[in-house]
């Protein structure tokens, strides 16, 4: 049984205030369509068949930022994936925004505007701070119920992910039980077969803390990208250090160097780590230079080599489980995508248990046609699944819980 209340739990019928996250890419002033939209939809969707009067929340971008707009697109976009209309008010607490509430029938959905438009959103506080807030305080009185469903948005502290638990019953929307489920199961989930992680991303103190969170339950970490190169360098070999004008890797190498160097010298047979490296070549193709052969670092590595990839192969053919956490190397470029999709591609060839997620690492599975219900879960999330790996509270999830 679940520790919070679900859908399951939540009586036909009902005005329902919901939290979704469609924060989404917006280029030249357009919102790009992508999964989040068409995976929220299941949740509003199952709402208003149930006859409840669905109001959703959600923010896109901060202030100040190019991508920091107005949700009305995202209204459009997910009518699309919902098949009924979804209206939008340009209004979050205010009066437009009580009007539009108060005058929805069964099974009709609206959109609010953007929650980070109000001054009371964004700060991080306290769950019972947020719930006195006036966004709160005004908005509450006019539902009976709230759903989180915005999993990805669960590590932050937020006013309409927090504070709203405090003051109406509250349920996890398909989404965050799905997700919370499926991220959380590396460390709560029984596996009868050795259990293998693929990390990457650009951050190597975070490779630590899932290595540290995570050593008891994982019995192979294969490394790429920047971690890869820093343990590495660990271990003596002239890699993992920045090339003039680059600013990645000294800094994260002088925060992390001791633990680095005590984990290659008394755990190294949990890593797999890389044995080749590729970069642009003079011609502008991929090219790769075995990490015995290399005596200084003249190039920025963008992806492990095929030897790697070769090398961690077996492991993942072999694993019971298989989680990723950031993808080997810049996939984006297709001359430097080979390590991340075709680890990717052998885990959904697999029978293994297997979920991916990471910040960009499930955009892999879109640009490179790999068939998504390959995998047991695709994590939508980027900060919350490396909560879950590293064994942070979520705490968005926290007052579901103290809500049930």
């Amino acid at each position: 049984m679940p520790e919070y209340n679900t859908l399951d739990d939540l009586e036909d019928g009902q005005r329902v205030l919901v939290r979704l996250d469609l924060n989404s890419p917006v280029e030249d002033g357009e919102v790009q369509d992508n999964n989040r939209f068409d995976r929220y939809s299941e949740t509003v969707a199952a709402l208003a068949d149930a006859d409840h009067k669905v109001v959703l929340m959600a923010h896109q971008g901060r202030p100040g930022r190019d991508d920091f707009v107005s949700l009305q697109q995202h209204a459009d976009i997910l009518a699309e994936h919902v098949g009924k209309p979804v209206e939008f008010v340009a209004d979050t607490f205010g009066e437009d925004a009580i009007a539009a509430i108060e005058s929805l029938e069964a099974g009709e959905i609206l959109l609010l505007e953007n929650t980070r438009m109000t001054d009371d959103e964004l700060p991080e506080k306290d769950p019972e701070e947020h719930a006195d807030s006036e966004f709160v305080k005004t908005l509450a009185p006019h539902f009976d119920a709230y759903v989180n469903d915005a999993y990805s948005a669960a590590h932050r502290a937020h006013a309409s992910t927090v504070g709203f638990p405090l003051v109406l019953p509250a349920y996890a929307g398909l989404v965050m039980e799905r997700e919370y489920e499926y991220n959380t199961s590396v460390a709560n989930k029984e596996f009868d077969g050795p259990v293998t992680m693929v990390c990457g991303g650009n951050k190597s103190e975070d490779v630590i803390s899932v290595v540290n969170n995570l050593g008891g339950k994982v019995d192979n970490f294969l490394l790429g990208g920047l971690p890869g190169e820093l343990f590495r360098r660990a271990q003596g070999y002239p890699v993992g250090h920045d090339l003039e004008g680059m600013d990645l890797l000294d800094g994260q190498w002088d925060e992390t160097k001791d633990t680095l160097e005590d984990l290659v010298e008394n755990r190294l047979d949990e890593f797999g780590l890389p044995v080749d490296f590729a970069y642009e070549g003079d011609d502008g193709d991929r090219a790769e230079i075995a990490l015995e052969d290399i005596e200084e670092k003249e190039d920025a590595y963008l992806d492990i080599g095929h030897d790697t990839i070769e090398d961690y192969l077996p492991y993942i053919e072999e694993s019971d489980a298989v989680f990723v956490k950031g993808a080997v190397g810049v996939f984006e470029d297709e001359r430097f995508a080979d390590g991340t999709v075709e680890l990717i591609s052998a885990i959904a060839e697999s029978d293994c248990f297997s979920v991916i997620g990471g910040g960009d690492t499930a955009r892999t599975l879109d640009l490179y046609d790999i068939d998504e219900d390959e995998f047991d879960h695709v994590s939508i999330a980027g900060g919350a699944y490396l909560n879950a790996l590293t064994g942070k509270e979520l705490v968005a999830v926290e007052v579901l819980k103290a809500n049930a």
